[in-house]
Parts: C-alpha cells; structure tokens; sequence
C-alpha cells in the first residue's frame, strides 16, 4: 500500500498545525517547515477543510488551524478520505478485465491486508503520531516552544 503524495502532505499540514497548540498556521510557513510546494498545499487544504478537518480564516491574521482537537482525528477516516480510491488490483475495480478473477483469490487476500492497514490505522488519532515526540517535532519545524507559537506576519494574500 502506498499513499499519494496528496495524503502525505495532508498528514503533514494537519500534524503541523496540531503542533500549533490552536494558533493558526499559514501556508507558507507549512510548505516552508517541510520544503513542499505551496500550490500543492493549497489544493491539499481546501480539500482538508472541504472534508472538514480545517477551519480557514482569510484575510489579514488569517490562516488555517485544526476543526477538531488532534485526539478526534483519527488516520483511518483522514486516509479514507484522501486516498481517491484503496483498489489495491485492477480485479477491486468495475472495470475489471482480469481473466483469471473467477477463480483467483488473491482479490480476497488483498482485501484481508487493506483492511488490517485501515484496521491499524483507525487505532491511532494524530495526537498519537505527534505527541510522543512533539517538541523535537516543533523544533524540527522550526516552531518556537517558549509559549510563543504565534503564525508569522501575513498579509493576508494567503490562508
């Protein structure tokens, strides 16, 4: 199994402002805290906060934080929701032209493993993959730890 880069960096967008402490983060500083595209990230937050994992504010002090506490978002329904589909074979589609799927079981093993991985997954809230090791996280992000987290001056040209 292998996520697209799309899930990847919305993982890293959501564990970057769960380490916010509730103060809003901004694009910019995301996409500079990992070195990623900040048009990426664009797409990747509104579709965060279209499934409602974000709230944005726009305008200046704008900026993006977490719609819910970090210990309610759990991996298996943000990954559910990212990944555009989980087939892990073309015989998972309905578009199947796999000669052999009426008397192969691989389909049904397959299945078994996808869902001890979302199974895993939905064991775990990303305060579990951020808290263990939360401040060398923040100092890795280069996020201040004396209490001042607050997002760095923005003109308002991005959310």
């Amino acid at each position: 199994m292998r996520l697209t880069r799309h899930t990847d960096y919305a993982v890293r967008m959501l564990m970057f402002l769960a380490l916010r402490n509730g103060q809003l983060g901004i694009i910019r500083e995301i996409a500079d805290a990992y070195d990623i595209s900040r048009n990426h990230l664009m797409k990747v937050a509104h579709e965060l906060q279209r499934n409602g994992y974000l709230e944005t504010l726009r305008g200046k002090g704008g900026g993006l934080r977490l719609a819910a506490p970090p210990e309610q978002i759990m991996l298996g329904d943000l990954i559910r929701t990212m990944e555009p589909d989980l087939k892990m074979a073309e015989c998972f589609g309905c578009d199947n032209q796999c000669v052999i799927t009426p008397n192969c079981q691989l389909k049904f093993v397959l299945d078994e493993a996808l869902g001890a991985f979302l199974q895993t997954l939905d064991a775990y809230s990303l305060d579990d993959v951020i808290s263990p090791r939360a401040q060398k996280l923040r100092q890795n992000l280069g996020l201040t730890l004396e209490g001042d987290l607050s997002p760095a001056p923005n003109n308002g040209s991005e959310a």
